[in-house]
């Protein structure tokens, strides 16, 4: 009897403990699947959780721009998108109707977008592994204008005789034409070769080299012309001239060109710049060796060394009322001295007032000649001189139109378009002020002020880093031109020098007594 109740006993224990065993290997198990279904569940939160930066996204074809006009009923657009944790997808939308998902992500295409007639906002997203995401938006414009473009204007004219033989060749059309359609074998001269740049309704051609004197010359512009919509010319245009005999002079009129804080190496050869780089330089003279004065920092020291050879001890940017100069050795007032005229065009300003403190995109730091006070009358507001000499830069088309333009102009962009602050659309201040050019340069080379013995000159006041070298470019019909470029050494003082003797003025100024002018980016000089 006690044996068998022992063996009962133990019986029992072993199944308790056996009934033991498998509750923990069960519990054992249903942990480890807790943890894994824990961990797999958090994995993208962990990976994620504090992640507070967005993506970005840009659209770089059929343009980088805020907008474009097309005469296709579809379109095909892309770009590129990119994230610190990851791009996931990239969707978009048409404010005209239909939306999706792009192929790819960093980077992406949408294709076979059906426009409607008119404005089609399209809304492209990037959206990142956090859940963040950004967009951006292009307008596009689809006209379905049947009209066939015509030709309003050409220069030179029909006909026209005794053209100087640094014209440059435009024509102007009716209506926006297709940029693509307009090349060298579209629009030409006869036995010339040059550069195509289209801006508004007018497509310029800025020669290679001075077209030969007294000789006729035949533009054409072909049917492959069209225009947004895909209409061509209905007929082949074709019109001539005759350039006049050469003359023998020297530069009467100069333009000065100031564009901020950049080194000559992030402007050479950057894809930011293609109008300096593809249409300028292979025209123009320019300078790989020149320099900011030594340690001449921030912008208004160069300025004012532009102007009068020094800096006056001035290290910094501030405003005329703690930095105006009594001096009466600065270059204008040579210049009115000796009745040779000038002024400055200074994009932002009114022209109702002598500018002396900064207004929206208009820096008086870049504006040396305020800093004088026998030009603004002892820091006066209501300056008579300072008003009639120092312009908006919007005057400037008038004044050339008109042939009214000084023989000494200084031009200064506003912050936007002269290389220094970032701005939309573009948000890249190297490709705003290589389009401001683009827009604005045109129209002066083929003026009679630039055609008759002009020479532009556009410098870089101060180098990004360290003290250059910084650009340095002349187009003239004096100039070497064609592409020539030196390595000779070169500052501010050599540009000043070098408006000295063009003009014949003396004495020279501060450090431009001793420092080397710019005849050598000359065929003719003064």
């Amino acid at each position: 009897m006690h044996r068998e109740h022992l063996r009962l006993s133990a019986s029992r224990f072993q199944g308790a403990a056996c009934l033991s065993r498998r509750a923990c290997r069960a519990s054992a198990i249903l942990s480890l699947v807790c943890v894994f279904v824990l961990l797999t569940a958090c994995a993208t939160p962990l990976a994620t959780n504090g992640d507070t930066t967005p993506p970005t996204i840009a659209i770089t074809s059929p343009t980088s721009g805020s907008s474009y006009t097309t005469g296709s009923a579809g379109l095909s657009i892309s770009g590129s998108a990119a994230d610190n944790v990851g791009v996931t997808q990239v969707t978009w939308s048409n404010s005209r109707g239909g939306s999706g998902t792009a192929l790819g992500t960093t980077s992406w295409r949408i294709g076979g977008l059906t426009l409607q007639s008119g404005d089609n906002v399209l809304t492209v997203t990037a959206h990142d592994a956090a859940g963040k995401m950004v967009s951006k938006t292009l307008t596009v414009t689809y006209t379905t204008n049947p009209t066939p473009p015509t030709i309003t204007s050409t220069g030179p004219a029909a006909g026209a005789t005794n053209v100087a033989t640094t014209s440059a060749i435009s024509v102007t059309f009716n209506q926006a034409m297709d940029p693509t359609t307009i090349t060298n074998s579209t629009f030409f001269v006869s036995g010339v070769s040059g550069s195509i740049h289209y801006s508004g309704t007018t497509a310029t051609l800025t020669l290679s080299s001075a077209l030969s004197a007294s000789t006729t010359y035949t533009v054409t512009v072909t049917t492959g012309v069209r225009d947004v919509a895909g209409n061509p010319l209905s007929s082949n245009q074709v019109w001539s001239f005759v350039t006049g005999a050469q003359k023998t002079a020297h530069v009467q009129t100069v333009f000065v060109i100031l564009m901020e804080n950049n080194n000559w190496s992030d402007i050479h050869g950057s894809s930011s710049a293609p109008y300096i780089n593809n249409t300028l330089l292979p025209m123009a003279s320019h300078a790989e060796q020149y320099f900011n004065p030594p340690s001449n920092h921030p912008s208004l020291p160069n300025y004012l060394w532009l102007e009068a050879g020094t800096n006056f001890g001035i290290l910094d940017n501030n405003a005329p009322s703690a930095n105006s100069q009594d001096t009466t050795r600065h270059l204008v007032d040579l210049l009115q001295a000796n009745d040779i005229s000038w002024k400055t065009y200074q994009e932002g300003i009114t022209g109702s007032d002598c500018p002396l403190t900064d207004v929206g995109l208009y820096a008086v730091r870049h504006n040396p000649f305020v800093y004088f006070n026998d030009v603004t009358d002892n820091q006066s507001a209501t300056s008579a001189n300072c008003i009639s000499h120092v312009r908006p830069f919007a005057e400037l088309a008038t004044d050339l139109a008109a042939k009214t333009v000084a023989r000494y102009n200084f031009i200064t962009p506003d912050l936007c378009n002269d290389m220094h602050d970032p701005c939309d659309p573009l948000n890249d201040p190297i490709a705003q002020g290589d389009t401001w050019l683009s827009q604005h340069l045109p129209p002066m080379l083929a003026s009679s002020a630039y055609q008759s013995g002009g020479a532009i000159f556009i410098v870089w006041d101060e180098a990004g880093t360290g003290d250059g070298p910084i650009g340095m470019i002349v187009l003239s019909p004096f100039a070497k031109g064609q592409g020539y470029q030196n390595t000779i050494s070169y500052t501010h003082s050599s540009t000043l020098r070098t408006m000295e003797e063009i003009f014949g003025v003396a004495p020279l100024l501060g450090s431009a007594a001793s420092d080397t002018d710019l005849s050598d980016l000359f065929a003719v000089f003064p």
